[in-house]
């Protein structure tokens, strides 16, 4: 019988062991796993020898419950909290709340800190060194307990820390493109996190656990709604909804805001305009905001897409864009508040490039907003295409705050099935150099407003984040909201170095994995234009849902067509965006229109954006345009493959649950970089009348077997 019952327990203590050590993804980079270099993790248990909060506010005792959760993790043993001042202690607070910090003498350290800003520094106080996370704010207190336990966590020293972190940006803001059924336009990650049936009485766990996750990478705004905005927010019936979030927020430094639909006048309050400048619209903007102030006092202020694929705006009623912004600026501004103005404005009736439109509606009005108006502006002219030039609009407006608008979630790079490590496309862009004040006024000063030394500035990204169990879809994409969280905070920092610290603390800190992963994510994004749009090619996916290829596209509205963008034909492929074509290069600095205009200094990789270009030009390579089109298609697909190859390789070093959900998802973006690249080459060799190369594989089936592939329930859409 003895026997038996220790069989038992050692079947339970085994079931348990492995439903403790199963992985769905749902700790994100917050794993908090214990160390696993064994003589590293002696010097931190050696280091550290407990800690010490000071201070009460609901900020404060979240930054302690995550210091003991970390280093309880991390270490493998208690670490308490003391209440005597001994070697390797953790002391956290502010000058405010601690007289053991004041004692520190940090004055002049902590002067340039601002709200958010943070101080990480191994120093003596009452003879004992000891290490002090302090600021002059309790949201900056939580940012650096953040950023102590992300050391330990990717395994760096903590020896004489003088670390002094200070965002850039002053809003770093995530968008959900959330709807109140909660769908979620261009969601790849299953439903909205915000159970609006439920709220305000049931808040659930998950939402803290956001909000942690948020202020773990710096985050401090969250915009709640979709941009194609619903009036009904508004509701006082689901303003006290937003409010309970709100609540749940605020101790981790964020605050909500919301889409501002521009007729709610006319739709809530029963007006008969939307007019910015009537009186009584303007009185009941103002009312409104009131009212949301009442539910939400620390509220942000709105998000507005006006005037864009049939969303109503001041155009409606002969007005411009500042006069519409700038009458909710005047309603949110007693309050602290801000609007953020969408640029992203076209027209099919306007007989112009598309990309030229946004520049040329915005240009005008510059200096005419009011001081607590940003400009959101995409990272490029069209829509966040694999590849884009810089927008044309940073560096154009010198007197108005653009905060820049990333793509999080994955409309145009695969969904959640392709691995696509975004922070090499956000990186790129932010490196442009505009030439606006000469050489080295690259697009991250105009966004860190040090270019034309503007107080506000900001980034924000479309969110990837739905209620799947692992948050993002693709366990890789959870990458791409930490690498957004990491560049808002420093639009500087290097792609390379923000894998590597997502890898160890999500995944592994052996170096037989950490390098080799880092480098498959660097090349990844490269590796998905190569199969998709290579050479500068754009917007030649799929019809509204936008899954797949579609270079025939060719129904509706022009601009909404591949064939509006790629332009091929038999003398050759690509827009002429030169002053030969839409004169598109003009709208950027001289130095840059002349880079981009000029076939021998414009990238390759951005050829067919700017010039169209015959099937026999000369490429660098030596081979002609159309085989080096064939060439890229293929080299994508056979990174792909090696991408496989590189993922198999790792089976052990992980857990089984997450290897063999990125194999699998593996298989399907080889699968479909294939279906890209055939139904492409298929496609365009109508035109070239080219043979594909020797030696490279040739479409498997025909133009039309292609073309007659049809998608139901595509995600997202």
């Amino acid at each position: 019988m003895k026997s038996i019952v220790k069989i038992l327990v050692s079947f339970f203590v085994l079931l348990w062991t492995v439903s403790v050590k199963a992985e769905d993804g749902s700790r994100l980079w917050l794993r908090y796993e214990t160390v696993s270099d064994p003589e590293l993790l002696k010097t931190y248990r050696t280091q550290i020898s407990g800690w010490r909060i000071e201070g009460n506010s609901p900020t404060m005792q979240i930054a302690a419950k995550e210091l003991k959760q970390g280093l309880e993790g991390l270490l493998a043993s208690p670490v308490t909290s003391v209440s005597d001042i001994k070697t390797g202690m953790i002391i956290a607070g502010t000058p405010e709340s601690s007289s053991l910090i004041r004692s520190a003498n940090l004055q002049e350290k902590l002067k340039g800190l601002g709200n958010e800003g943070y101080i990480l520094l191994s120093t003596k106080i009452q003879g004992k060194e000891v290490f002090v996370i302090t600021a002059n704010k309790d949201t900056g207190v939580l940012y650096g307990v953040f950023h102590f336990l992300r050391l330990i966590q990717t395994q760096k020293s903590i020896n004489k820390l003088d670390i002094i972190n200070v965002p850039k940006t002053t809003l770093r803001i995530l968008d959900h493109w959330d709807n109140l059924d909660r769908t979620v336009e261009r969601g790849y990650a299953g439903f909205s996190l915000w159970d609006w049936q439920r709220l305000p009485e049931y808040i659930s766990p998950v939402y803290k656990e956001y909000a942690r996750a948020n202020a773990s990478i710096g985050i401090n705004g969250t915009v709640l709604t979709n941009v194609n905005a619903n009036a009904l927010i508004l509701n006082p019936d689901y303003l006290i909804k937003v409010a309970a979030l709100a609540n749940v927020f605020r101790p981790y430094g964020i605050r909500v805001y919301l889409t501002a639909r521009f007729s709610a006048p006319i739709e809530l309050g029963k007006l008969k305009t939307a007019d910015p400048l009537d009186p009584e619209v303007i009185a009941w903007w103002k009312k409104k905001t009131e009212e949301i102030y009442r539910y939400i006092p620390d509220f942000g202020g709105f998000l507005v897409k006006a005037n864009s694929e049939g969303q109503p705006g001041p155009q409606n009623y002969g007005r411009s864009h500042a006069d519409g912004a700038n009458m909710l600026a005047d309603a949110v501004k007693p309050f602290g508040g801000i609007v953020m103005w969408r640029a992203f404005v076209y027209d099919n009736n306007v007989p112009d490039d598309r990309a030229k439109q946004a520049y040329n509606e915005f240009v005008p009005l510059d200096g005419k907003f009011r001081d607590n108006v940003l400009i959101q502006v995409k990272n490029g002219p069209i829509d966040f295409q694999p590849r884009e030039p810089f927008h044309p609009l940073f560096g154009a407006m010198p007197k108005t705050p653009l905060m820049m608008e990333f793509q999080i979630t994955q409309e145009y790079l695969g969904f959640a099935t392709h691995l696509v490590y975004l922070a090499p496309l956000y990186q790129e862009c932010l490196e442009s150099d505009t030439w606006v004040n000469g050489k080295g006024s690259t697009v991250a000063k105009v966004i860190d407003g040090s270019l034309e030394n503007h107080t506000i500035s900001g980034l924000a990204g479309v969110t990837n984040i739905g209620n799947d169990r692992n948050w993002t879809g693709h366990p890789f994409a959870q990458a791409n909201w930490y690498a957004f969280g990491r560049l808002a905070w420093d639009p500087f920092l290097g792609s390379d170095k923000i894998a590597d610290d997502w890898i160890r603390m999500t995944f592994s800190n052996q170096k037989e994995f950490v390098d080799p992963i880092r480098d498959m994510m660097l090349n990844s994004r490269e590796t998905t234009v190569q199969y998709m749009t290579p050479l500068g090619l754009h917007h030649i996916m799929g019809n509204g849902h936008h899954y797949g290829p579609g270079p025939w596209v060719d129904m509706g509205r022009a601009d909404w067509t591949s064939v509006y963008y790629h332009k091929a034909d038999s003398l050759g492929i690509g827009f002429e965006r030169t002053a030969a074509g839409s004169g598109a290069t003009g709208q950027y600095a001289a130095p840059v229109d002349k880079f981009y205009s000029d076939l021998s200094t414009c990238p390759e990789n951005l050829l067919l954006w700017f010039h169209h270009l015959p099937w026999d030009y000369r490429m660098k390579s030596g081979k002609i345009l159309w085989d080096e089109l064939c060439f890229q298609y293929t080299a994508g697909v056979n990174s792909v493959i090696r991408m496989q190859e590189e993922w198999a390789k790792k089976q052990g070093m992980i857990d089984e649950d997450r290897f063999e959900e990125v194999k699998s998802l593996l298989s399907i973006q080889a699968k479909e970089a294939k279906w890209w690249r055939d139904a492409c080459i298929a496609y365009f060799q109508q035109f070239s009348k080219r043979p594909v190369p020797e030696g490279l594989e040739k479409p498997e089936h025909s133009l039309d077997y292609y073309k007659n592939q049809r998608f139901y329930y595509v995600p997202g859409n």
